[in-house]
């Protein structure tokens, strides 16, 4: 495994993520896209200046965005495998009129596992990081070749405090009517549960309600699947900065600071799946003094 610091760092952060795997020890972990959204710096991170961007313009497209990739996690050990997360599913919309989100698109993830080698039905389970509409769009919505969702023959795994409080993100478009759907197949999981060989639940609220993290542990090493506590690459060096849809802002800032500095721990991988084409990393402190930074790490 090497480090990549970073030559065309700011080509990766501008475009969407392809297939990307590592492993730890018995473990292969594989980034599975699913598409790509296209967010307002300022409106999606509202506690950021149009100062503080213009030092980080590397982050941003030609229009203005940074790139979210969209996707899921596949936690493979042996012949069993797992996936974190579902994806934002086959729909698409356009740049909504001066929102936070730009431009937003999904469909892929089928034909990312399908070019592993997998398909839905190798799935044991489904973890869930949180009920956003861009983690969870293929447990509700089927291939349009399809009548049912793709996993529905699996157990949906959400925290407990994320399922007893789904209330709280029918803001959110989580209509009662997703929920229905989503209730047959959900199990809910507590914090330190493991829920697959090397795999437990790390509950870190913060950006919703029951939000959970996923720490996966092999070959002496361990990686953090922190879902939605960071969208970009630049809140690790700005952990003030939360998401303009955070269920409790001050709350996803403190975790996020503690992420930070889990992440710069020896032996510690962080995978953000937000993260454009540099998804899997550690944090890196400046030894100068500044602040920390995204240190992309690649198989």
């Amino acid at each position: 495994m090497t480090t990549n610091s970073q030559p065309g760092l700011g080509v990766r952060l501008r475009r969407p993520s392809g297939i990307r795997s590592l492993r730890l020890g018995d473990i292969k972990v594989t980034y599975v896209p699913d598409g790509v959204a296209r967010l307002s710096p300022r409106g999606w991170l509202s506690a950021s200046t149009e100062e503080e961007w213009a030092a980080h313009s590397e982050y941003l497209d030609d229009s203005g965005h940074f790139v979210a990739s969209m996707g899921g996690l596949l936690v493979e050990h042996g012949d069993r495998a797992l996936l974190i997360d579902a994806g934002f599913g086959p729909q698409s919309f356009p740049a909504g009129d001066g929102g936070p989100i730009g431009v937003i698109s999904g469909g892929g993830l089928l034909d990312s596992l399908a070019e592993i080698g997998r398909t839905p039905a190798d799935i044991e389970a489904v973890a869930v990081t949180h009920l956003h509409v861009d983690h969870i769009g293929w447990l509700w919505q089927s291939a349009p070749d399809a009548e049912r969702p793709p996993f529905d023959h699996v157990n949906y795994l959400v925290s407990e405090e994320e399922w007893t409080q789904r209330h709280f993100l029918e803001v959110h478009g989580i209509s009662k009517e997703i929920t229905a759907i989503l209730e047959p197949r959900i199990r809910t999981v507590a914090d330190g549960e493991e829920i697959f060989p090397g795999v437990r639940v790390a509950l870190s609220q913060g950006h919703t309600a029951g939000h959970a993290s996923y720490v996966i542990s092999g070959g002496g090493r361990r990686l953090i699947a922190f879902g939605d506590t960071m969208h970009t690459p630049v809140q690790v060096s700005h952990p003030e900065w939360s998401a303009a849809v955070d269920h409790d802002a001050e709350r996803s800032a403190i975790h996020r600071r503690r992420l930070v500095e889990e992440l710069s721990e020896p032996g510690t991988i962080g995978f953000g799946i937000h993260f454009a084409d540099v998804p899997f990393g550690r944090t890196h402190q400046d030894a100068a003094g500044g602040p920390a930074v995204w240190e992309p790490v690649d198989a």
